[in-house]
């Protein structure tokens, strides 16, 4: 964990605004919509980072039990799915394979566990909506030569990112850098 390093948090003019460029993603080559949302998870992270925050901050303002609550609920089942797949190959070959439903798979089990307990629109509108967000936002902004480059550095090692052992986490590992 001592060579993991945030990247920078890139411009607004490259993440929303007049240099950036987005177009729908090809739903039908699911390879290469998923290849763009995991680079672009991988380049503009600081940026996801801060504007989930920021979003977690207003909802926090509002209602902080239920938002700690909520968040408690998602760590512990992401970390109870990681811990599973690590120790289980047929769960560590369906996170390799399908990795959007393992995503969906905790956040719709978070929100039935929060359900029971309250607080399900403080989940949705604190927790899933900056994850919306940020996966939409990935799955439609086109890569430029600057985040191939980033990302390839990445991918070989000589820069580690939270999000680079997030993707680790999830089974992405083999396809950042792609």
């Amino acid at each position: 964990m001592a060579d993991v390093r945030p990247p920078p948090l890139r411009s607004l003019d490259d993440f929303l605004l007049s240099s950036a460029r987005f177009a729908v993603p090809d739903v039908r080559d699911l390879d290469r919509w998923n290849n763009r949302i995991i680079n672009n998870l991988l380049y503009y992270q600081s940026n996801y980072f801060l504007s989930a925050l920021g979003f977690l901050f207003i909802v926090g303002y509002f209602q902080p039990f239920q938002l700690f609550v909520g968040a408690v609920v998602v760590t512990l089942l992401f970390l109870g799915f990681v811990w599973t797949a690590e120790n289980q190959a047929p769960v560590r070959r369906f996170r390799r394979n399908h990795p959007s439903i393992c995503v969906l798979v905790i956040l719709l089990a978070s929100y039935l566990f929060i359900s029971v307990l309250g607080g399900v629109a403080v989940f949705l509108f604190g927790i899933a909506f900056p994850v919306l967000m940020v996966l939409v936002h990935a799955s439609v902004r086109l890569r430029s030569l600057k985040n191939k480059l980033e990302n390839k550095l990445e991918s070989i090692g000589l820069k580690r990112t939270p999000m680079g052992l997030l993707l680790e986490a999830l089974g992405q590992e083999q396809e950042a850098g792609s």
